[in-house]
């Protein structure tokens, strides 16, 4: 399954927050949101890619951007992951049914169970307006990725 296209509605989804509460596609819906898929808390390329986000959240919230890591881990370990790092980039679990937003997206790794890298811009309508899917789990989408879709 390929990754969701620019122009596309957001389908109905339904994702877990920190505080146990759903994040849904009616959370994105008068924002521009950039959805960071990835794959496990606490990988090294993980722990790059937000550390890196972090420091240019000032720039992105000038875009008018607001971003949201994604990952099939539990909340317990993406609470420990942000903390841990130090990122205020809030983390949804995509844990339980595993993966099934991600599936829906087109952002799972069906051959290792978990979220391959991949970076989804939805603008304030709930339409796609951007996206990118890593050639491999390994791969990290720079920063510059995210200005570049959200100049598109």
């Amino acid at each position: 399954m390929a990754i969701i296209a620019p122009g596309t509605a957001v389908p109905e989804f339904v994702l877990k927050r920190e505080d146990g509460s759903d994040f849904t596609q009616d959370d994105l819906k008068g924002q521009t949101t950039v959805l960071v898929f990835y794959p496990f808390a606490f990988s090294s390329v993980c722990t790059d890619q937000f550390s890196i986000y972090e420091e240019a959240l000032p720039e992105l919230k000038q875009e008018g951007a607001v971003l949201y890591g994604v990952s099939t881990d539990a909340t317990p370990s993406q609470i420990a992951f942000r903390e841990k790092l130090g990122v205020s980039i809030e983390m949804l679990s995509d844990f339980e049914p595993k993966g099934a937003t991600a599936k829906q997206l087109g952002t799972y790794f069906e051959p290792a169970g978990m979220t391959n890298r991949a970076l989804i811009i939805v603008g304030p309508d709930g339409v796609v307006k951007w996206s990118h899917l890593a050639d491999s789990p390994g791969d990290l989408p720079g920063v510059n990725l995210i200005f570049d879709g959200l100049a598109a």
